[in-house]
């Protein structure tokens, strides 16, 4: 089957709207992207809660799909008209061929190097080195593929850190991904905690995919004790509020690192964590930082 897919340009403003509108009006989906995606103008839209303050780019382009018999002159007319804008915006439409979208989806994800030693595969991808290791690891409703610098960060510092039979806590795990990576890399007992029900689910069935035995739990059960590693790939924000609770679980002697916070932020995160933990930039890649340190 073949759909209609229509786009225009408008207004941060009115982008939001055009889409409720268009969906009252019959459309399948609505999206809203930058104009200036790709060119200098281009607008990073990304931060913790509150931190984006007028979200929405100044140059938008609204992305509809359509059923081929739907009437799209009336329905850009009866939009602009229910909102009303003071012309109909000039659009443009062409056609979109049914596609096999698991596939299509599949082959956006290759496989991940991280390092000569470690991979993150996608079960449908044959393994680049056989000999490495290789985490099997499809994208999912949880956070954590390896494809973003602060996941990265903390994967290249566990490879440097982790030694055998450590005891590894995951503090907001997300996909698991971080534990899953430290008990294949010779930890011992390994755990993961995230205040996510389904992060905890996708933990438990990641690890089992990886042949992994280890504890996820959710904040309903918190996981207890002190651990020779703890990594946390989260946000600046709570990462400020939680420094009691995850240096807590950092023995004496014991190594931290976070991630999630942007370089800007470093500073005032080592100076938050500094009663109970003190901490370095480790590494950076992009705008992101990793901190590390050893409990005294």
């Amino acid at each position: 089957m073949t759909w209609l897919n229509v786009s225009f340009l408008t207004d941060a403003a009115s982008a939001e709207p055009m889409c409720d509108v268009l969906m009252d009006l019959g459309a399948l989906s609505a999206s809203i992207e930058d104009a200036d995606a790709g060119t200098p103008d281009e607008q990073a839209q990304f931060g913790e809660p509150g931190s984006v303050t007028t979200p929405g780019w100044t140059h938008s382009r609204v992305v509809a799909l359509f059923d081929p018999a739907a009437d799209i002159a009336a329905i850009m007319a009866d939009a602009a008209q229910q909102l009303a804008l003071p012309a109909v915006p000039a659009w443009t439409q062409d056609a979109l061929a049914e596609q096999n979208w698991v596939q299509l989806t599949q082959s956006q994800f290759e496989p991940i190097r991280i390092s000569d030693r470690l991979w993150i595969v996608p079960s449908w991808h044959d393994a680049p080195n056989p000999n490495a290791v290789n985490l099997i690891l499809d994208p999912g409703m949880a956070f954590g593929t390896g494809s973003h610098p602060t996941t990265r960060l903390c994967l290249e510092w566990l490879e440097r850190t982790v030694c055998s039979a450590d005891s590894v806590l995951d503090y907001g795990c997300g996909s698991g991904i971080l534990a899953i990576a430290a008990a294949r890399l010779g930890a011992g007992k390994v755990a993961g905690v995230d205040i996510d029900p389904h992060a905890v689910e996708a933990a438990r069935r990641n690890a089992a995919s990886n042949g992994v035995q280890a504890l996820f739990a959710d904040s309903a059960e918190p996981v207890a004790g002190e651990y020779d590693v703890v990594v946390a790939n989260i946000l600046s924000n709570p990462l400020r509020v939680l420094a009691p609770a995850i240096c807590a679980h950092v023995r004496t002697g014991g190594r931290l690192a976070l991630s999630g916070i942007l370089r800007q932020q470093a500073d005032e995160i080592i100076a938050v964590y500094a009663p109970y933990l003190p901490l370095r930039v480790a590494d950076v890649r992009e705008d992101w930082v990793c901190l590390a340190g050893v409990k005294a």
